[in-house]
């Protein structure tokens, strides 16, 4: 994409990360909860949230280098410094085992065991992690030979055939908490503040390019502070309690910012207590979300599923989270012009009210 020299070259670099970024979504919350020992699954299943909101803050500080460059060299940077980063993640995955998982689906039982035997806090766990993914693979519990051959099933069909067509009421209810989660992470408007936060600060009055780029650093920096926060949290405090408070926080800060924003919207003067209260509505929106529906809605959906379902099970809840960041992020301006921007806050602190009574009664704490 740095190096594009017309819009269908750089829409064609765009489509093909796109696409990888995509596969990391769905594979690394599964991959990170099939390898990780019971004892910090929550902590490492976070990680994704962690490092991606580490990116994004990167990414900030960088654009603000990059825009004292020419025009015609800033953005060509701002997009082709993201092959570093790549590069070092390609060689990081080379040095990855397979899932333990993958391998018992493929017989190969003597790979799984080794892995399970460096991934869990002691070999009787290691046995039992085995024990259960040759149950769900179909294999017999005495079978203990390095390579077996494992029937046809075993390799995933039925499985969308279990979730979706003929689901029992218990994968019923797995299935909609583990898509609803990561549809109200997004419907409640985490990437119109995040992705829109130069506008937003504008309409709060910052005017200043530099000031806007300035700000939108500070909002990725407490974005990634309070997730860093949140891996410590949630294995000690519980997935349950820290979803609610969160979101909870969340709807608190949309009502005040769709406040601060109206008022803004409606006063002929500069109002200082208004742009304040913007301001720090926005951080404290960033901060709630990343401390509990950030991290968690990745957390939870890979561990809500059994070990059978959850690859793929995880899959939707993924592409449900990307069709509705994609549908938010296209129509926020259009939205925010048809009801204003104050409106709109308003619009994602009711989302964000029926998202917190949709958890409150439907989500169990997980094991």
């Amino acid at each position: 994409m740095g190096f594009a020299n017309n819009y269908a070259f750089l829409m064609v670099g765009r489509f093909v990360a796109g696409v990888g970024v995509g596969y990391a979504l769905m594979i690394a919350p599964v991959y990170t909860a099939e390898v990780s020992p019971a004892s910090i699954r929550g902590f490492l299943t976070s990680f994704p949230e962690v490092f991606i909101n580490g990116g994004s803050l990167l990414g900030y500080v960088s654009n603000y280098a990059f825009s004292k460059l020419p025009d015609h060299l800033g953005w060509r940077f701002m997009l082709g410094i993201g092959t570093i980063p790549s590069f070092f993640m390609t060689l990081g995955v080379l040095a990855m085992p397979e899932s333990p998982r993958w391998l018992v689906m493929q017989g190969r039982l003597g790979d799984a065991k080794q892995v399970l035997d460096k991934t869990s806090d002691t070999s009787e766990e290691a046995q039992l992690r085995l024990m259960d993914i040759k149950e769900a693979a179909g294999i017999p519990e005495g079978c203990n030979d390095d390579i077996v051959k494992v029937q046809k099933k075993s390799h995933g069909e039925g499985v969308w055939r279990e979730l979706f067509l003929h689901p029992t009421p218990t994968v019923r209810h797995i299935l909609i908490c583990g898509v609803g989660i990561h549809f109200f992470q997004q419907a409640s408007g985490i990437d119109a503040v995040a992705l829109y936060s130069p506008r937003i600060f504008e309409k709060a009055g910052i005017t200043s390019s530099n000031d806007k780029l300035l700000a939108t650093i500070a909002v990725g920096s407490v974005k990634t502070i309070f997730i860093l926060v949140a891996t410590f949290l949630l294995d000690k405090v519980g997935r349950r309690p820290l979803l609610l408070s969160s979101v909870g926080g969340m709807i608190l800060s949309l009502l005040a910012l769709g406040m601060g924003l109206s008022v803004i919207d409606h006063s002929t003067k500069k109002l200082n207590w208004a742009v304040g209260l913007s301001i720090t509505s926005v951080m404290a929106y960033v901060a709630t979300f990343s401390i509990g529906m950030g991290p968690i809605t990745w957390v939870y959906s890979s561990e809500i599923f059994p070990l059978r379902l959850r690859a793929q099970g995880t899959s939707a809840g993924v592409a449900v989270n990307r069709v509705v960041s994609g549908v938010i992020t296209t129509t926020f301006l259009s939205l925010y012009k048809a009801i204003s921007i104050g409106g709109a806050f308003f619009l994602f602190a009711a989302i964000a009210t029926v998202a917190w009574l949709f958890f409150f009664t439907c989500y169990p704490e997980t094991g």
